[in-house]
């Protein structure tokens, strides 16, 4: 099992905190936000990891993050030229993928939660995330049976269909990067990752899990706020 943290983009959203730096190297109380999402992937027993950022930032997380020793583990780095959706990670990690599964993970979702069960355990097709939110049209929509299997995956619907926003960590086989180049880009020019996940489904190949633990999208002030707080407590409880 391979890694990829997908860091790259402009997060115009977060401006003008991102003029001056990347989103994905903003602090998260104590840390630099990129070390929780290294953190979910070394924890889950991936050791070589692919980093995916922006040009313009590129010295400043070389010099952050190094050869990954740190971290026990082994880095590797490419360029996104331009955020061409988050589906493009696993085009522009082809080769690094290579014949070997992968688990991508977004480097601005912050969990609290230990998935190496899973991917110790995941053999083939892919393997998603669901969390319940209150607004799901934010995000990717994933529809499940009552066995949690999955109907569909739809992004940022105006009707969505469940209340279970997908996360930003899979866990795919190989073929995620043949799918990726399958995808047109969307209304948006993106080429959108429900659309690569959605081709497992014909085969029954796609697989579900629903969160209990804490899962922020920290591309918002109130988002990054909201996170900054949950570990800042969290590291007071543990002082205790």
């Amino acid at each position: 099992m391979k890694g990829i943290i997908l860091a790259g983009g402009r997060a115009t959203r977060l401006r003008p905190l991102t003029k001056i730096t990347s989103k994905q190297l903003l602090p998260v109380y104590d840390k630099p936000m990129i070390f929780h999402p290294i953190e979910t992937l070394t924890q889950a027993g991936i050791q070589d990891i692919l980093i995916i950022i922006a040009p313009e930032y590129a010295g400043q997380f070389l010099n952050l993050l190094g050869t990954g020793s740190d971290f026990g583990a082994k880095f590797t780095y490419e360029i996104q030229e331009e955020p061409r959706g988050l589906a493009d990670a696993f085009i522009i990690g082809e080769h690094f993928i290579g014949n070997d599964n992968v688990t991508m993970i977004l480097g601005d979702n912050i969990f609290d939660e230990n998935f190496s069960s899973v991917v110790q355990n995941f053999q083939s097709g892919g393997h998603v995330f669901a969390k319940k939110v209150q607004d799901p049209q934010r995000y990717a929509v994933i529809e499940f049976d009552e066995h949690q299997n999955v109907l569909s995956i739809m992004e940022k619907p105006q009707i969505p269909k469940s209340d279970y926003a997908m996360v930003g960590l899979y866990i795919l086989d190989n073929r995620a990067s043949k799918f990726a180049k399958n995808v047109k880009p969307s209304a948006r020019d993106e080429i959108e990752i429900p659309d690569v996940i959605n081709q497992y489904l014909p085969s029954g190949e796609l697989k579900v899990t629903t969160l209990s633990g804490i899962w922020e999208d920290a591309g918002t002030f109130d988002s990054l706020l909201k996170v900054n707080n949950y570990w800042a407590e969290k590291a007071r409880d543990s002082n205790k």
